[in-house]
């Protein structure tokens, strides 16, 4: 009967439904078809939802939109553009390192293609770029952010497996660099030859204001990263802290919040959190029917009986999940396949944590991943150029980004050299 979960499920997702929409038609569906009383769908949901650490996910995502109507991102910027805008093509470089600072404190991928593409990209076609490598410089680097802590998906990944929050915040710190300064490399050598503009050397006066200017905007990721991993407090409370933090640097630093503003930014943050928790609530139900119809472990006799080869079993893994990331949300994708591989993964020896980097490194990259990816489709709404076009410049970006996961994969000190330093 798990066919009828799975066709109706996929069904949904071809009518372009909502993913939470998706799930929930799905099971109710498959719950009519065997019969089973539907008192379990609000038992499931709320088990959950009913989670300590998922109520950071709200205060996340306050805090990442404080930060951009409270000027803070706008200041990050400014800043990598003030340091490397005198290099060939820096406007695109700053494009990259704005993401790599900024991190995946908004939530998503696509959030963050969303928040800086709107600056960004008017700027670097203002400055004479072309359209179509705005958005795909745009749409890879905001891949970076979710990978460097603080992270939303990886305390999704973490709740989902019991794993530490820290650890994982650890273990994306060197991936994530990895892969933005090889997409800054990329996006240097493409400015070289097309020969993209350049601004004059910021003096050192010049520079280390910008730095003063930014220097409260760079302090909140300090703040939440080494609080939660020197033990000073939760995940949970790291995320009131980075509230109450954007909202006073907002508000009477930068003086760009009032209470008006504040107010719609606290009531959107609550629509977003709402969908999200009503997703996660709508995933435990489906993955709850997944396990009771016993595909985990169909799932993973399969790729077992295929193969017990550790890393043969990595590559079926990740051609699924870049396969799988192409079209659907990353913490949709997270929720539903994540516990599911993880055993696949401890099955053959792969450490819990190097195989949280992995997977989430896969969906990130299956966001710019051609013809369906999803953060494609945002940078080339806001540059308004074809999809096509803005899939064609990201090639380059992409093969790196697939280089970078080959070697967090073949060498899984890459991700866990932090964790086994600090917390070990």
């Amino acid at each position: 009967m798990i066919w009828v979960l799975l066709a109706v499920f996929v069904l949904c997702l071809l009518m372009r439904f909502p993913i939470a929409f998706s799930l929930g038609l799905s099971c109710l569906v498959f719950l009519l078809f065997k019969g089973i009383p539907l008192v379990v769908i609000p038992m499931k949901m709320y088990s959950g939802i009913d989670v300590f650490v998922l109520l950071s996910i709200p205060g996340f995502i306050i805090a990442g939109n404080l930060m951009n109507h409270g000027g803070l991102t706008e200041k990050i910027i400014g800043f990598c553009n003030q340091g490397i805008g005198h290099i060939r093509g820096g406007l695109a470089l700053a494009n990259i390192a704005a993401s790599m600072l900024f991190a995946g404190i908004s939530g998503t991928a696509i959030s963050d293609t969303a928040s800086i593409g709107s600056v960004m990209i008017p700027a670097m076609k203002k400055e004479g770029y072309d359209a179509d490598f705005s958005c795909a410089v745009t749409a890879s680097s905001s891949t970076v952010g979710p990978i460097i802590p603080p992270s939303v998906p990886m305390i999704i990944a973490a709740t989902l497996s019991g794993l530490s929050v820290g650890k994982l915040f650890l273990a994306g710190a060197i991936p994530g660099l990895l892969l933005g300064l090889s997409l800054m490399g990329v996006a240097y050598a493409i400015a070289i030859k097309k020969r993209y503009p350049k601004h004059k050397r910021s003096s050192l006066k010049r520079l280390l204001r910008s730095f003063l200017d930014t220097f409260w905007s760079l302090l909140m990721t300090f703040i939440i990263l080494f609080g939660i991993i020197g033990g000073i407090f939760t995940p949970t409370e790291a995320s009131i802290i980075a509230v109450v933090y954007a909202f006073i640097i907002g508000a009477f630093v930068y003086k760009k919040l009032d209470v008006k503003k504040t107010m719609v930014i606290v009531l959107d943050a609550m629509k977003t959190s709402a969908s999200l928790m009503v997703l996660i609530g709508f995933a435990n139900l489906f993955g709850w029917i997944l396990i009771t119809e016993q595909l985990p472990q169909t799932v993973s006799s399969g790729i077992l009986n295929f193969s017990e080869d550790k890393y043969v079993v990595l590559l079926l893994i990740n051609l699924l999940l870049i396969l799988v990331g192409t079209f659907m949300e990353t913490l949709a994708a997270l929720l539903i396949l994540f516990p599911i591989l993880l055993k696949v993964a401890l099955a053959v020896d792969i450490d819990p944590i190097h195989f949280g980097v992995i997977a989430l490194l896969n969906l990130m990259i299956g966001l710019t991943t051609p013809p369906l990816g999803i953060c494609l489709f945002v940078s080339a709404s806001i540059g308004k150029v074809s999809i096509g076009k803005v899939s064609k410049a990201g090639l380059p970006f992409l093969l790196v980004s697939l280089l970078v996961l080959v070697l967090v994969t073949l060498f899984p000190a890459l991700s866990l050299w932090l964790p086994e330093l600090f917390l070990d």
